[in-house]
């Protein structure tokens, strides 16, 4: 059991799977392809089976190591709803279903390439600074929506027209996607001074919002590398600890044996 664990924790292992979800990516984008999938559709499902086998052997060698301690990562109940899952669907009439599975195989990536993992967990830390985040942003869109339905309804109803246009199109503003010249310009050459209600919009939504996201996604990275970072130096000062205590012993067998030879 011990040599088992050692292989699925090694580097070569989690490469191989690596490799095999890169693979299981390119399959499932050929089969986009209507010509690729007329042609080559039995291959590409021999293959999938192939992929899907190799899963379920990781999936078993990793149950037979850890055990019921195996549920308590989140990471690896990610892994084993979406195999056991491909492996039910399979065969059934539930074709949808069990190609959204085959996709989902994609982000088993996150969990063997720990960088990824770390940014995921960064994302999921900062949900209660988003979710306050996004609150604000809703109070901002709804106070900006009523005045644009105020001031902007006459002059471009397909924009303004209501309270729900309006949203939709303070999000295509907020995306910046042709803001400028779709929607700015025919109301700022009716309304002279409507830039100062885009253009405040755009700093306040877009900007400033967008960066106290990002900011605190980026804090919460930081502080996982800077946790690692801390775990790896405890275990380095217990590996130099340890190899003192080595060279002590070693010492003190090379004294008592220069006390036994003049004996």
């Amino acid at each position: 059991m011990e040599q088992i664990k050692r292989l699925i924790e090694g580097a070569k292992f989690n490469h191989f799977i690596t490799v095999l979800i890169l693979v299981n990516a390119l399959l499932v984008g050929l089969e986009t392809y209507p010509s690729i999938e007329n042609q080559y559709g039995s291959w590409l499902v021999t293959l999938d089976i192939i992929i899907l086998s190799l899963f379920s052997v990781e999936l078993l060698l990793k149950l037979m190591v850890y055990r019921t301690s195996f549920f308590k990562n989140g990471w690896n109940n990610f892994d084993f709803i979406i195999v056991v899952g491909s492996l039910i669907l399979y065969g059934s009439s539930f074709i949808s279903v069990l190609r959204i599975f085959r996709v989902l195989r994609v982000l088993r990536t996150i969990t063997t390439v720990p960088s990824l993992r770390r940014i995921v967990t960064a994302l999921f830390m900062a949900i209660p600074t988003i979710t306050s985040v996004m609150v604000l942003m809703s109070i901002i869109f709804y106070v900006y929506a009523v005045i644009g339905t105020f001031f902007y309804a006459e002059v471009e109803p397909e924009y303004f027209g209501d309270l729900g246009l309006s949203f939709i199109t303070l999000f295509q503003v907020f995306t910046l996607e042709s803001w400028a010249s779709g929607i700015f310009r025919p109301i700022f050459e009716v309304v002279p001074w409507s830039w100062l209600y885009f253009v405040s919009f755009i700093v306040i939504a877009t900007f400033i919002m967008i960066n106290l996201i990002v900011g605190e996604i980026v804090n919460n990275a930081q502080k996982i590398t800077d946790e690692i970072e801390s775990e790896t130096n405890e275990i380095k000062e217990d590996t130099s600890e340890i190899q003192q205590l080595k060279t002590e012993v070693g010492e003190l067998k090379s004294m008592l044996q220069t006390l036994i030879d003049r004996k």
